[in-house]
């Protein structure tokens, strides 16, 4: 199993987990609400998941640009 971490804006690869056995409550998961966990992660038939995240680049970008965080995708 792997957890793969992508900007939710970009695209950009983040990171990757490798292992065989991680517990939510390690991940930060446990402190999503359902909506948010719904939104962010996505479990795959092979047992992978993908979360969405941020990347530096992109976080750097909203803190330039407040009004941006309205949006789900500010670049197209």
């Amino acid at each position: 199993m792997s957890i793969h971490y992508h900007c939710r804006h970009c695209g950009y690869k983040v990171g990757t987990i490798d292992s065989k056995s991680v517990f939510s409550e390690e991940l930060g998961f446990h402190q999503l609400s359902d909506t948010e966990r719904h939104e962010m992660i996505a479990y795959q038939q092979n047992g992978d998941v993908h979360v969405k995240t941020i990347c530096e680049d992109c976080q750097e970008a909203l803190d330039r640009n407040p009004d941006w965080h309205e949006q789900e995708r500010f670049i197209q």
